[in-house]
């Protein structure tokens, strides 16, 4: 009889956790942010117990699951409508090759080793340091990599001036610019960054995309 409940229990909570994933919409889980890995610990956890402990109401387990998956949505919404939210609990990318220059200070920060570079590059089939440009460690822990033209001429520099009403200034900082110059350049067009959607810099000028142009 035991051993029925806890197959019972098994598949019940098998299909009960695909259900839960479904209507959070999870990514796979190499992109999961800090808070959904949290989450899925969570969930594997009481499900654990839930299957061991064959005497306790199912119920007990069932009710903290969807409680998570409650939270895990309103936390998503939250984190859409805020950077501020989103960079506090999942981060932001880190800039640890610039230029073709490994940036040592960050990877001290960010505790990311040399050894944990080479393997990130090695996983892309990458090689050679020197035919990098820009390297960076998303909030996920995954390494985003821009190489090189083939002339190893400079490109447009990856990362956006402002997301979100929000000026980045490590932004502004890797391509010698300053928030003043920044501030100039959009009252020139009779805009604020709070107007800005999303902003980056290409070839000597700034694109920009409005918040009313975002539907």
């Amino acid at each position: 009889m035991e051993l029925f409940t806890v197959l019972f229990r098994t598949i019940f909570f098998y299909f009960f956790v695909l259900l839960a994933y479904r209507i959070m919409g999870k990514r796979e889980i190499g992109q999961l942010g800090v808070i959904d890995l949290i989450v899925s610990i969570l969930i594997a956890e009481l499900v654990a117990i839930s299957i061991e402990e064959t005497e306790s109401p199912i119920y007990l387990t069932i009710v903290p699951i969807a409680m998570l998956v409650i939270l895990e949505i309103v936390f998503a919404f939250i984190s859409i409508k805020s950077r501020r939210f989103r960079t506090v609990f999942d981060g932001k990318p880190s800039l640890i090759i610039c230029n073709g220059k490994i940036n040592y200070k960050e990877m001290i920060k960010q505790r990311y080793s040399l050894d944990d570079l080479l393997i990130s590059l090695r996983q892309q089939g990458i090689k050679d340091l020197e035919t990098i440009e820009y390297a960076f460690l998303e909030p996920n822990g995954q390494l985003s990599v821009f190489k090189y033209n083939i002339f190893k001429l400079k490109s447009n520099y990856p990362m956006a001036l402002i997301l979100d009403g929000f000026v980045q200034k490590e932004a502004l900082k890797h391509i010698k610019k300053s928030e003043e110059w920044l501030i100039d350049e959009l009252a020139d067009k009779n805009l604020t960054p709070k107007d800005i959607f999303y902003a980056f810099y290409k070839k000597n000028k700034i694109f920009i995309i409005k918040k009313t142009e975002v539907k």
